[in-house]
């Protein structure tokens, strides 16, 4: 039977909220009828107008708060409403733990249909503070100003602010330093409409344990006047710096940065460390930005790995090869497989410095390079996969079941796409014992997870996946997208309608090969609308949600 829709464009409704969404938006019924409403809590009763309308479903803007749940709290930072960067300061970190433990436990059982119960999240000990590396972009107001912070929500829009507080104190230094040479010398900010202007975006990135810093100035060009006074400055006023690093970024794209880099001052690197393990860490290497809950999250991984030193282990989307190392100093043999190739360069680098001489890295695609290793007489006790926010891959999945490991450890930064690859597996003869939650990015919507698959016997009855907005955005499962769903992502998030002209441009700045009739004019001499920035940066958002960036 066809639902019927209850609510129109410009209706005024009150409702209860009952959940939140992958965005951390709150969602609740209006006569059956699924209505996201970003800035509503659980338990809240909310008085909004109605902004879209779906088939499935509806979003409002809150107008007023009926009544309040007990865990809303005033949000810390002073621009936290208008910046993108976190979605969940109005709810208290033991309601933020909550709230992810049952969008973990709400996935494990409507997508899944597992009979597996989420444990409590393991949250951090200090939930402020924590980003080891942050990005700030440059830019000037309509009248010229100069605006540094962060981007508003799904825009390229700078919304302005002194420091980031789920940042790094010494990043927050950075950027203020930075400011203050800007403002001094007349140091032009980069605009993205134009092409014009110098300094792009500034990035510091600090070493937890080691307490070494590092600076970077993303500019649009080769030459920093008064480059001299700008490290000069730097040295003074942020604690611990040992390396400035100018990157050049020339073309007029959204990615943040350029492939040219050089050093101003100090090394190339600096170094920090993820438990026993030392690290390099360049402009532009992969790390993870929390290292203290990193720790906690490779450290379950290990647990669930259960090695004792005899098992052959393989970590299948290793990426750089942190946690292959980290498993390498308790198993026999390690190999890591990753189909990005400077990735697997870092990862060799990382185990020769870490002197892990059974830690091998293959640069290919798992579905290949598993029944590779299980033909050369390899076979693993233990898989580990750790993919991107679309999940894994379905073949290599089949891969890993064909391959046949004692365990499987799962580490997931999406419980959609987990719970589905949850349901495969087990219909494919492994049983998820333990889903352990753990908060990597506090104040945020996003909730890592770990789980330990067991081999079992194969479960003939046939396992029911289903997809849904309701099921916190279910579009997102797609390796792929379709340009409907993409459309419908940026709709629902930003309001703004995108075409398909729009769309095959940004795909085509990542790299991602487009039909010829979406990226080519009529003729020879016609002219294509190029995609605004605000249009683009909500595109940008959709194809990383989707995990096709």
């Amino acid at each position: 039977m066809k639902q019927i829709i209850p609510v129109k464009q410009g209706d005024n409704i009150t409702l209860t909220v009952n959940g939140l969404g992958s965005s951390g938006e709150g969602v609740g019924k209006y006569e059956g009828f699924t209505v996201f409403v970003k800035g509503a809590l659980p338990e809240e009763e909310v008085r909004v107008t109605i902004t879209l309308v779906k088939k499935s479903y509806a979003v409002g803007a809150l107008e007023e708060i009926v009544k309040a749940s007990a865990e809303r709290v005033e949000p810390a930072c002073p621009v936290y409403k208008e910046c993108g960067g976190c979605q969940l300061q109005h709810l208290s970190y033991k309601g933020q733990l909550e709230c992810k433990c049952q969008q973990v436990q709400d996935a494990l059982t409507r997508i899944g249909h597992l009979n597996l119960e989420a444990l409590p999240v393991l949250g951090a000990a200090e939930p402020w503070s924590y980003r080891n590396k942050m990005q700030f972009p440059a830019a000037a107001d309509a009248e010229g100003v100069l605006q540094i912070g962060c981007y508003a929500t799904a825009t390229h829009s700078v919304v302005d602010t002194d420091a980031c507080m789920i940042s790094k104190e010494a990043n927050n230094a950075i950027m203020k330093t930075v400011r203050t040479w800007m403002q001094h010398y007349n140091i032009s900010a980069y605009d993205e409409k134009t092409g014009k202007g110098l300094v792009r975006h500034i990035m510091g990135r600090v070493g937890v344990h080691s307490g070494e810093v590092m600076a970077v100035i993303i500019t649009s060009g080769y030459d920093i006047p008064h480059r001299g006074v700008l490290i000069e400055w730097l040295k003074r006023h942020v604690p611990g710096l040992v390396s400035v690093v100018q990157n050049i970024n020339k073309k007029q794209t959204n990615v943040v940065m350029g492939s040219k880099t050089r050093v101003l001052y100090g090394p190339e690197s600096i170094k920090d460390s993820l438990g026993s393990l030392s690290f390099h860490i360049s402009a532009q290497a992969f790390f993870q930005v929390n290292s203290e809950q990193a720790e906690k999250l490779y450290n379950k991984a290990l647990e669930f790995a259960a090695l004792s030193g005899k098992e052959t282990v393989v970590d299948v989307y290793c990426g750089t090869g942190t946690i292959s190392l980290y498993l390498a100093r308790h198993a026999k043999q390690v190999y890591g497989i990753e189909i990005v190739a400077p990735a697997i360069e870092n990862a060799k680098k990382n185990a020769e410095e870490n002197k892990c001489a059974n830690a091998e890295f293959i640069c290919g695609d798992a579905a290949v390079e598993l029944p590779k290793l299980l033909a050369g007489g390899v076979r693993p006790d233990v898989v580990v996969v750790d993919p991107p926010r679309a999940g894994c891959e379905q073949k290599v999945l089949a891969a890993i079941a064909e391959v046949q490991p004692e365990r499987v450890v799962y580490v997931s930064c999406n419980p959609a796409s987990l719970a589905r690859d949850l349901a495969f597996m087990e219909q494919h003869g492994y049983k998820a014992i333990v889903a352990q939650p753990v908060d990597m990015f506090p104040m945020t919507s996003h909730v890592e997870t770990v789980v330990l698959l067991s081999k079992g016997e194969i479960n003939s009855k046939k396992v029911r996946v289903e997809f849904s907005l309701e099921d916190m955005d279910m579009s997102g499962f797609q390796n792929d997208a379709t340009y409907g769903q993409i459309k419908e992502r940026v709709l629902h998030q930003t309001g703004l309608k995108v075409s398909s002209l729009y769309i095959a441009q940004v795909k085509q700045k990542y790299g991602i090969i487009e039909r010829e009739n979406y990226n080519k004019p009529k003729s020879e001499n016609a002219k294509q609308p190029k995609c605004p920035p605000e249009k683009e940066a909500a595109i940008t958002e959709a194809l990383k949600f989707f995990g096709m960036i």
